[in-house]
C-alpha cells in the first residue's frame, strides 16, 4: 500500500477561520479523500500556529493569558472538521509541549552548525511575522498587509540560508522539489537570487510566548522556524521515530501564495541543514477576495465558512470553493455567485437529473432496475471512461476545478441524453429502447457520484442511497448484475428562491 501524507499550512488563531483558509483545507481534504479512494494509506494534517507577535499582542489586548487565548481560538479551527466535513487525521498545535516542542528543539539542534548569533537592525512586519527589506515596501508599507513594518534592533540567532541557495535552486529545477503551478517555481528561483540568512529567534524580553531556544534562556524560537517544524513533529519527529519514518517526507504541502517563500526556501534549507528529506511537492493556491474586495477586518467583509454553510449547506459551499475558484489562481467569493452555482449546477443540472431518472424507474419499472450490460450504450460507456481519465489527470495536476468541470460535463451530457432519447415516449412498443436509455443513465449517475465523492462526500452518498447502491463497498466499473432499488427521497438541492 502506498502512503500519502498531505498537510495544510497552519494559520494563526488570532481570529476565527475565514473562507480563504476554508478553501485551503477543502482542497487538501479532496486530495486526502481521493487518495483514500485509490487505496492509499493517507495521513492528513492541519492545525494552528500559536506563537508569534500577532497572537502575543492579541492576547495582551484582551487581557487574558496566552494559553487561554489560543485554547479558545484554536478550538474554532478544529471545528472545521464538522463545519466543512473535513477528514483530517491530526490537528497539531504548536503550543503543545508534548507533541511539538521536543521536535522543534531537536530540529534546532540538528541545524546548530548553521545557526549563529548577531546584533541585527531591520524592519519587522507583524502581519508576515518576518523581517522585510526596505526595497520591497510600497510607500513604506508591506505590500501583503498594507501596514508599516516596525523598526527593530536586537540580538537574534540567524540561519545560514545562503549556504543552501544553490542546492534549493537545483532541486526545484530538477523537479525533485515539485512546485505547482510551475510559475510559482519560477517565482521562487527569482526570490532565491536575493535571499539572505534569516532570523530564527526573538529575545524573550520582547516576546516571552514561544519555544525556548536550546541552551539559551534569553531567546525563543522565531515563529517560522517553530511553525514549519509542525510538519515533522506531528508525525513523530523528536518523540516517535518509527512513525516519523513511516510518513516523512510529506507528499504535498497545500499552502497559499503569500507564504510560498517560507515553504519553498526557508523550509527546504532547514531540512537540508538537518539532514532530513524534503517534501515531494508544494501545491499553491491563490487569494480569495469577497465581492472583489480583499478580505479585511477593517472593511467588515470577512466571511466565515460557518456563516456560509448555515445558509446553503456544506456541499454547496465546498462545491462553490472548488469549482468557482481556479485551484492555483486568485478567486472571488460572493453569495450571488454561490446562489447562481447552486441553482444552475446543483439544482437544475445534478438535482434535476437524479429526479428524472429516479422517477422513470419508480413509475415505469416499479422502482427496480437490474443492470444488464446488453442494454448499456457503449457510446455512453466511452463518455464515462473519458471523463474518468480526464478527472484523474486534473487531480494529479492539482486542477481540482477542472476535475469538477469534467464531472459536471458528464451530468450535462446525461440530461441532454434523456431529452434526445425520450425513453418514456414509446415504452410499450420499444421496451428495449427504454431499458437501454435508463441503464446508461444510471451508469452515468453512479460513476458521477463516485467521482464526486472527494469533493461532495455527503451528496455522493445520498445519490448512492437513492439508488440502493453502496458507493463505499461496490465497484462502479462493474455494474453488471447489480440491482438498483429507487427509494423516494427529498430533492437533493431544492432551488433557492
Amino acid at each position: 500500500m502506498n502512503k500519502f501524507y498531505v498537510t495544510t499550512a497552519i494559520p494563526y488563531p488570532n481570529g476565527n477561520p475565514h473562507v480563504g483558509f476554508g478553501l485551503e483545507i477543502v482542497q487538501a481534504d479532496v486530495l486526502a479523500r481521493y487518495h483514500r479512494a485509490l487505496g492509499n494509506d493517507v495521513w492528513f494534517l492541519t492545525g494552528v500556529d500559536e506563537h508569534g507577535l500577532k497572537v502575543y499582542r492579541s492576547a495582551q489586548m484582551e487581557g487574558i493569558s496566552f494559553q487561554k487565548y489560543v485554547d479558545r481560538n484554536s478550538a474554532e479551527f478544529a471545528k472545521l472538521k464538522e463545519i466543512l466535513n473535513i477528514s483530517y487525521d491530526d490537528f497539531i498545535r504548536t503550543s503543545d509541549r508534548t507533541r511539538h516542542w521536543p521536535g522543534a528543539q531537536k530540529l534546532w539542534r540538528a541545524c546548530a552548525e548553521d545557526i549563529y548569533a548577531k546584533e541585527y537592525e531591520g524592519l519587522y512586519c507583524v502581519g508576515c511575522e518576518a523581517f522585510v527589506n526596505k526595497k520591497d515596501l510600497i510607500d513604506g508599507e508591506c505590500p501583503e498587509h498594507h501596514s508599516r513594518p516596525e523598526k527593530v534592533k536586537e540580538k537574534n540567532y540567524f540561519f545560514k540560508l545562503t549556504k543552501y541557495k544553490k542546492k534549493i535552486s537545483e532541486l526545484i529545477k530538477s523537479g525533485e522539489l515539485k512546485i505547482v503551478p510551475e510559475n510559482r517555481g519560477h517565482e521562487i528561483l527569482n526570490l532565491l537570487n536575493d535571499a539572505e540568512d534569516f532570523s530564527v529567534s526573538r529575545p524573550i524580553e520582547k516576546i516571552s510566548w514561544g519555544i525556548p531556544v536550546p541552551d539559551d534562556t534569553t531567546q525563543v524560537q522565531y515563529v517560522w522556524f517553530d511553525a514549519l517544524a509542525n510538519y515533522i513533529t506531528a508525525v513523530g519527529y523528536g518523540r516517535d521515530e518509527e512513525n516519523f519514518k513511516k510518513w516523512w517526507p510529506a507528499d504535498t504541502h497545500v499552502i497559499g501564495k503569500g507564504i510560498l517563500r517560507f515553504h519553498a526556501i526557508y523550509w527546504p534549507a532547514m531540512l537540508l541543514s538537518a539532514g532530513l528529506s524534503l517534501p515531494k511537492s508544494i501545491y499553491i493556491h491563490g487569494y480569495v477576495s469577497i465581492d472583489g474586495e480583499k478580505i479585511s477586518k477593517s472593511l467588515g467583509n470577512v466571511v466565515s465558512p460557518k456563516d456560509a454553510i448555515s445558509k446553503y449547506g456544506i456541499d454547496p459551499v465546498r462545491y462553490y470553493l472548488l469549482r468557482e475558484i481556479p485551484t492555483t489562481e486568485d478567486g472571488d467569493f460572493s453569495y450571488k455567485k454561490l446562489e447562481d452555482r447552486y441553482n444552475g449546477d446543483l439544482a437544475n443540472n445534478l438535482g434535476n437529473l437524479i429526479s428524472r431518472v429516479a422517477k422513470l424507474i419508480e413509475t415505469k419499472l416499479e422502482g427496480e432496475l437490474n443492470f444488464d450490460d446488453k442494454f448499456f450504450d457503449k457510446e455512453v460507456g466511452a463518455k464515462i471512461e473519458k471523463t474518468r481519465k480526464d478527472y484523474h489527470k486534473a487531480i494529479e495536476e492539482f486542477k481540482l476545478h477542472e476535475a469538477l468541470t469534467r464531472i459536471w460535463d458528464l451530468f450535462t451530457f446525461a440530461n441532454a441524453y434523456i431529452d434526445e432519447k425520450k425513453p418514456w415516449a414509446d415504452l410499450a412498443d420499444h421496451p428495449e429502447h427504454f431499458l437501454k436509455t435508463i441503464t446508461s443513465l444510471v451508469a452515468v449517475i453512479i460513476n458521477g457520484a463516485k467521482l464526486s465523492e472527494p469533493f461532495l462526500p455527503e451528496t455522493s452518498q445520498k445519490i448512492g442511497n437513492a439508488f440502493g447502491f453502496n458507493l463505499s463497498t461496490s465497484q462502479v466499473d462493474k455494474l453488471a448484475g447489480q440491482k438498483f432499488i429507487v427509494t423516494k427521497t427529498e430533492p437533493l438541492f431544492p432551488r433557492l428562491k
